[in-house]
């Protein structure tokens, strides 16, 4: 089992950037898929971002990509999302996600998550 804690989340101007932290615990973070989510006021969960387990690979929602970036440090059991040229509808709680199968971008296979961090982005 792995327990995920986000940080990061806050206010920021159109066009400006924030970088999320999510920390997971345990000692085979390396073996886990990690994945970003948000959810609008409103909205269903939808994905952002996503890292395989066992390699660097990303897949990005259209939305974001060129924008957003999913790091991940297996050292410091740490995945990111590097968020750039933000915009209003950005605006979001994002969650953090994972899973010990493959890849997926269903918010509905991944069995942990973490408690969410605000992100909300002014015109």
């Amino acid at each position: 089992q792995v327990q995920l804690v986000e940080s990061g989340g806050g206010s920021v101007q159109a066009g400006g950037s924030l970088r999320l932290s999510c920390a997971a615990s345990g000692r085979t973070f390396s073996s886990y898929s990690m994945a970003w989510f948000r959810q609008p006021p409103g909205k269903e969960r939808e994905f952002v971002a996503g890292i395989r387990r066992s390699s660097s690979i990303t897949y990005y929602a259209d939305s974001v990509k060129g924008r957003f970036t999913i790091p991940r440090d297996n050292y410091e059991n740490t995945v990111y999302l590097q968020m750039n040229s933000l915009k209003p509808e950005d605006t979001a709680v994002y969650y953090c996600a994972a899973r010990t199968q493959g890849w997926t971008r269903r918010y509905q296979d991944y069995a942990y998550w973490g408690q969410g961090t605000q992100v909300t982005v002014s015109s």
